[in-house]
């Protein structure tokens, strides 16, 4: 638990902290539950993101993108965490020869649900899939994208589009398979 020792008593560096970094802890969990895809996980990275941040409270900027900033630490406690644990791996980025020979997107279905859409979206990377919830559900600039994840501007960009690309084509996908079941085809 974040208490007001951990700032070395500082009421004051508490207080601006408590008025600038804990309102978006709900918006960090979110994210964070997103990422691990385990309750337990992603508490234990919301409140060692929090306690970074506390920590180096010294270094925001006040009247700045707070959010912004917590999810960069937040992405750079993840990474240093999957690179402890040895699941980072440094491959070739297969995936950008992947998304550049798609060459047909099914259309997006009509009736899409909420279930679709977060079915499709597990099934693309990871690295797409960051980019897009940061920027489409998080509604980060391409700039604080880029900031959070330590990753140029131009990656951003090319990860979003190819990204959407994967997720639309994703969708149709699925919606091929819904079609053929109800037409009674394996």
């Amino acid at each position: 638990m974040l208490t007001k020792e951990r700032n070395n008593g500082e009421p004051q560096a508490w207080a601006a902290f408590e008025v600038e970094a804990l309102p978006h802890a709900d918006r960090l969990f979110r994210l964070a539950m997103w990422l691990e895809r385990n309750r337990a996980a992603a508490e234990d990275l919301v409140q060692e993101t929090l306690m970074q941040a506390l920590q180096s409270f010294d270094r925001y900027t006040p009247g700045t993108n707070c959010r912004a900033w917590l999810v960069t630490i937040l992405h750079h406690v993840r990474s240093n965490r999957r690179r402890a644990s040895g699941r980072l791996g440094l491959v070739p980025d297969v995936d950008d020869r992947i998304a550049s020979t798609t060459a047909f997107v099914p259309p997006i279905p009509e009736q899409l649900t909420d279930e679709d859409l977060l079915t499709a979206l597990r099934a693309i990377p990871d690295h797409y899939q960051q980019v897009i919830v940061l920027c489409d559900v998080e509604e980060m600039t391409y700039k604080e994208i880029s900031k959070a994840l330590g990753i140029p501007v131009g990656t951003v960009m090319s990860r979003l589009h190819r990204g959407r690309t994967l997720l639309r084509a994703q969708l149709g996908a699925g919606e091929q398979q819904r079609g053929r079941s109800h037409h009674g085809m394996p």
